[in-house]
């Protein structure tokens, strides 16, 4: 199916344009950057150096995907709320995510500004839906094989991985359009890792095509995870180069949002993917000429 335009708060994507998803956690215990933005004040110098780096989209957390210190809906919003009203003011055309599986915690957020709610667990409140249509917000549907919020797998198996990812966030995003959440607002993400193992996160990555190919637009979510270090063997701290170079199949499978820690070197990396494809001149163009 053809790509369309993607329509997210004031921002309006056309089908080859290349997005930069970064991450802003406030959380005292996240999984990459330990915690450096969950002062307001860091969360806010980190909000204008990924804006300045060339981020399109800033996802804002306030619960770690994996296990840790249970944190209630109140506290979610005691990290999260305020954080997103600032930075609706700071940064007006930016396009603001919150990443919560609670509809709770997404409603208030979207009255704060939010333009796009990130439901990284796979609808486990079926209500995040009617929430996002409620606000005309956009979604992203993803795959959580099932999983509670916050749970790691444990032997994950498929008889198809891809058909099983395909088929669970299209029928998120049937069921959102059908609530009415804009069709141009949604997107589907297969979820690296979430109820998957190392090989399952690198056939999506192989087969992203099958996935682009329902016209859904598609973000990944690669940033430094699991398979990409188990892949190389390698620590958080050294998973850039696996994870650009995973950002670079996918953009070139047609993957349209990319939701980064590294905000810089994703944005060189989608810029020169998009330039071979020929969809972006050079920023200069000198060699053989002058």
């Amino acid at each position: 199916m053809e790509q369309t335009a993607l329509r997210l708060g004031t921002r309006t994507f056309g089908p080859t344009d290349l997005v930069v998803m970064a991450i802003v956690n406030r959380t005292p215990d996240s999984f990459y950057d330990a915690g450096s933005t969950y002062e307001t004040s860091a969360a806010l110098d980190r909000l204008d150096e990924v804006v300045e780096a060339g981020a399109d989209v800033v996802d804002v957390g306030g619960v770690k995907a994996g296990y840790g210190d249970p944190v209630d809906a109140a506290e979610e919003l005691r990290r999260t709320a305020d954080f997103v009203e600032l930075a609706r003011a700071r940064h007006p055309g930016v396009v603001l995510s919150v990443d919560t599986w609670r509809s709770e915690v997404a409603d208030e957020l979207c009255k704060r500004g939010a333009d796009l709610v990130n439901d990284t667990w796979g609808g486990h409140d079926p209500r995040v839906a009617e929430v996002a249509a409620r606000h005309g917000v956009g979604l992203v549907c993803t795959h959580a094989g099932g999983l509670a919020p916050r749970t790691d797998p444990y032997r994950p198996a498929y008889d198809d991985v891809v058909a099983t990812v395909v088929s669970a966030v299209t029928s998120l995003a049937d069921r959102a359009v059908s609530l009415g959440v804009r069709r141009d607002a949604v997107l589907v993400d297969p979820t690296h890792d979430f109820a998957k193992n190392t090989r399952h996160s690198l056939e999506l990555t192989r087969r992203l095509d099958v996935l682009v190919a329902t016209g859904w637009p598609v973000l990944v979510a690669l940033s430094r995870k699991d398979f990409v270090g188990e892949t190389l063997d390698v620590g958080k701290q050294d998973r850039l180069i696996g994870t650009l170079a995973a950002t670079a199949v996918s953009a070139w499978a047609g993957a349209r949002v990319f939701r980064a820690h590294d905000v810089a070197e994703t944005r060189q990396c989608l810029d020169m993917v998009s330039s071979i494809q020929g969809h972006r001149p050079p920023a200069v163009s000198r060699r053989g000429v002058v």
